[in-house]
């Protein structure tokens, strides 16, 4: 596949058979974010895990000190006074009686969906919709609770979820390419200390099998893991 004059270029600034501390990788990724928008600087962490295994998943939630640069909306299914409290938080969106069938019929202006325990029954009907996005909540991510204006507040402010896909890789937004390098390596600090927080405790060997941090147009740069864990 042909490769633009871009993508060409920046791949020119990459040594490929190096792995670079993270400091040097994140002033690279920067470098080659070359496209006319603003890029997202992604990481991506491949695990010494098995998915399969029950005792093996990783999977949480972190706040981001500096956000994601991206606005984040939010969809509330509360009951009572939570309805008010999410509305009160900022939530963009707060369910009602329509807001099943919205779904259903293919309505998805939501990035994040957070609900009330006592919601959840109704949340489960949407199962099919939302689990294929990775929209369903989940307590591990906080996205389930009954403090609906911590958890508005909290992904408004930055909070994201990692984790594993089917290769035992973690995919996530570290901030933008606009970033100063003091914000975006508090960001990359942050998220791979609680991705080796949550290492599990059944596993032998090496985990942080594999670093590497890219634009969304640019190409990858691999950082040492050696140096992380």
């Amino acid at each position: 596949m042909k490769q633009g004059k871009k993508y060409v270029d920046s791949v020119k600034l990459i040594d490929s058979t190096k792995a670079y501390d993270s400091s040097e990788a994140l002033d690279l990724v920067c470098q080659t974010a070359k496209a006319k928008f603003d890029e997202t600087v992604e990481l991506h962490v491949r695990l010494g895990v098995d998915s399969r295994h029950a005792d093996q998943q990783v999977r949480g939630a972190v706040v981001l000190p500096n956000g994601t640069g991206k606005t984040v909306r939010t969809l509330v299914f509360a009951k009572g006074e939570k309805i008010q409290a999410a509305i009160d938080a900022g939530s963009d969106f707060v369910a009602d009686d329509d807001t099943v069938k919205k779904i259903n019929d293919g309505w998805m202006d939501f990035d994040v969906v957070i609900a009330t325990p006592d919601m959840m029954g109704v949340v489960g009907r949407l199962g099919r919709v939302l689990g294929p996005k990775g929209l369903m909540p989940n307590p591990k991510a906080g996205t389930v609770t009954m403090d609906v204006t911590k958890a508005v507040h909290d992904i408004k402010a930055g909070k994201i979820e990692y984790r594993l896909d089917k290769t035992n890789i973690i995919h996530v937004p570290v901030g933008k390419a606009s970033f100063t390098e003091e914000q975006l390596s508090d960001n990359f600090q942050t998220l791979i200390d609680a991705i080796v927080k949550a290492r599990p405790s059944t596993l032998k060997g090496q985990y942080l099998k594999s670093v590497v941090i890219a634009p969304t147009m640019g190409p990858g740069v691999k950082i040492n893991p050696m140096k992380l864990a």
